[in-house]
């Protein structure tokens, strides 16, 4: 197995369990935010997938966009669950893309742009990914609780 692939099973597999946590959650639970001001269920998953874009922009492509700001607004602009999964399972789509394209020298090289994880070869990003995920995989376990929904275990 290439470095490339075991990256494109990592990332099939953060996606495999983000969408099993997930599939408790319907369309009347995508306005769902456990505090006012939080993300909502259908904002955090638009904001995972757009974090997916933005890793892959970052090492692979102009740079980190820092207008969080910008971000959070397009992730909360995301009304529909069915929407942001869709745009999660394409933003995954792209990155196992990016990544089970790229040459083992590419994903060995500095990402360019030094503003975020400085001197770490592009495909710390696939870590990078996985974690960020997790994190909102595990935010979303909570709201499903708190709406009286029992997540899946995601391993399974």
């Amino acid at each position: 197995m290439s470095i490339a692939q075991a990256y494109v099973q990592e990332l099939q597999m953060t996606l495999k369990f983000f969408s099993t946590t997930i599939s408790v959650f319907d369309e009347a639970d995508s306005g769902y935010a456990a505090q006012p001001k939080m993300f909502t269920v259908v904002g955090q998953v638009a904001h995972t997938a757009g974090t997916v874009n933005w890793f892959v922009e970052g090492a692979f492509g102009k740079g980190w966009d820092m207008d969080f700001e910008a971000h959070n607004a397009q992730a909360g602009a995301v009304t529909r669950l069915s929407e942001a999964k869709e745009q999660l399972e394409q933003a995954f789509a792209n990155v196992v893309d990016v990544i089970g394209s790229a040459s083992d020298e590419d994903l060995c090289a500095p990402i360019p742009d030094k503003q975020i994880m400085e001197g770490a070869p592009r495909c710390a990003i696939v870590s990078a990914i996985t974690d960020h995920t997790a994190h909102h995989r595990g935010a979303l376990s909570v709201y499903a609780r708190l709406l009286g929904k029992e997540p899946p275990m995601p391993y399974a």
